[in-house]
């Protein structure tokens, strides 16, 4: 019997190609699997307001975000998109990039800062002789809705709350606009931000521990640090362009007739239904020839509708007299209102942004009583068109005021804010585990296409120039300023009172 060689029978290797599909179909799975919590965990972490134990603002309601498994998915693939492949890395520019004498061939400038630049000290006083602690920012957090964390000229934002609208996210637009203005000027820092209307950080309790908490506006009676507010670049959702812009259409527009030819009356177009008893109480002046007023409603919903066209605020300057009656709170409009060059009528504001505080009563607007406010218009109306001139010149430096209060030193406002404030930390910031990182990229990535035309639009480019100057702290000048105010303010009234007695 012969020998019989048994070969072993020739198998073919597994190839390498489907060992690496099933690591990529392993790794695919992992991926999804972590990305769908990453997104459970973030909408965890966002909360509603109604969750957050705070007073809603009255014309907007926060509902609870609700997910189906489609809009899961697509939710998944846009925080993938925008969050992690948005923001390609970029090298930090040296901090003294911009503090030479020359950038580019050119000399740099720096004007001096306008005098309301001087209230930047005085909102951080609470604060001047313990600093920023760690434990003052967790406190602030209790009533946060974002934070916002710079690092190296990199911004971070940790999510606490739904801001009403866009605000977050035109805010935190402005913010990253800032460090393309000044980059590596911006320092290291670490700050709370609320986006609803009422300061709420009390003056008046005992605080020995007070929160840093910034927010749009501010009062007497408050610690809440004013921050330029979202409009000054766009607010979508009423169809408002960026400042700058919306400035220069407007003051166009105030140029289509004379002083003697615009009506002589008081002129209001607003919402009243936002629990604002003032504005309740401005539409009993809705008659021209007794109280010299055209007091008119504003139906957000139907003029969203009709594209806005009949809201155009560059049409809104052809009466010799714009009134201004805060909402909720402080309202946006103030800016508009002043931008026509009417003499504009201040109806006694509890609320201040950070612009403001640097009006003054008959040097660019009217002081307007909430006492017997029908009357108080009147006199104002009558004073104005009994003397023409004197009226004219107030509103064009109320004007002239706005126009002062360009996006250049809006951006000077909020980089002077941060450094002072920085100045007060005293511990080293640091990214907050559950922060994002955000560029223009990951924004624009999560901006709606309207949202995203106003975004593009206020874009901001290096700037050649240095930051304006700030002025040297001087509480004097200020009391002083607001001695000025109230005194004058007293006299219009004495007016008012005066003339009452007579009549009567």
């Amino acid at each position: 019997m012969g020998l019989r060689l048994r070969l072993p029978q020739k198998t073919s290797p597994r190839s390498p190609s489907y060992l690496l599909l099933c690591l990529l179909a392993l790794s695919f799975f992992s991926f999804t699997a972590l990305l769908f919590y990453k997104v459970d965990d973030f909408i965890t972490q966002t909360k509603t307001l109604a969750g957050h134990n705070l007073e809603p603002t009255p014309w907007h309601i926060f509902p609870r975000k609700s997910f189906s498994e489609a809009s899961r998915r697509s939710q998944a693939y846009r925080i993938l998109q925008c969050s992690y492949f948005s923001c390609p890395y970029k090298p930090v520019l040296e901090p003294k990039s911009l503090l030479s004498d020359s950038v580019s061939g050119r000399r740099t400038q720096q004007p001096k800062c306008p005098d309301v630049f001087r209230w930047i000290q005085r909102d951080l006083e609470p604060w001047g002789e313990t600093g920023v602690t760690k434990e003052h920012v967790e406190k602030a957090k209790e009533s946060a809705a974002f934070r916002v964390v710079i690092l190296s000229g990199k911004l971070y934002v940790d999510l606490f709350y739904a801001c009403v609208q866009s605000r977050m996210m035109f805010t935190v637009w402005g913010i990253l606009q800032l460090l393309n203005k000044y980059p590596g000027m911006v320092p290291d820092v670490d700050m709370m931000f609320d986006c609803m209307d009422k300061p709420i950080i009390n003056r008046t309790e005992p605080q020995s521990f007070p929160a840093p908490l910034f927010r749009y506006c501010t009062n007497e009676a408050h610690l809440d640090i004013p921050f330029p507010d979202w409009s000054f670049w766009g607010w979508s959702e009423t169809n408002l362009r960026p400042w700058d812009e919306e400035f220069g259409d407007i003051k166009q527009g105030s140029k289509r007739s004379s002083w003697g030819s615009k009506q002589p009356r008081a002129y209001w177009k607003g919402n009243p239904d936002v629990v604002s008893p003032i504005r309740m109480e401005l539409m009993k002046c809705n008659h021209s020839r007794l109280w010299g007023a055209q007091i008119m409603r504003q139906n957000w919903a139907e003029e969203a509708k009709g594209g806005f066209e009949q809201s155009k605020l560059s049409n809104q300057c052809n009466h010799r007299y714009k009134i201004y009656a805060e909402g909720y709170a402080w309202s946006v409009s103030l800016k508009y209102i002043m931008s026509c060059g009417s003499m504009t009528l201040i109806i006694s504001p509890e609320f201040e942004d950070f612009f403001s505080r640097g009006l003054l009563p008959k040097e660019n607007y009217w002081p307007v009583s909430t006492t017997d406010l029908c009357r108080s218009i009147k006199f104002a109306v009558d004073w104005g068109n009994a003397n023409p001139s004197d009226a004219e010149a107030i509103g064009k430096r109320g004007q002239g005021y706005m126009e002062s209060i360009s996006m250049n030193r809006v951006y000077d406002y909020m980089f002077h804010l941060i450094i002072e404030y920085s100045k007060l930390q005293k511990f080293k910031p640091e990214k907050p585990y559950s922060a994002k990182e955000v560029c223009e990229g990951s924004l624009l990535c999560f901006a709606e296409q309207k949202e995203r035309d106003l975004l593009e639009r206020s874009r901001a480019v290096p700037s050649l120039d240095r930051p304006c100057k700030l002025p040297d702290e001087d509480r004097s000048i200020l009391q002083r300023l607001i001695q000025q105010k109230k005194k004058t303010t007293e006299d219009v009234r004495n007016m008012e009172m005066t003339r009452t007695e007579r009549s009567s």
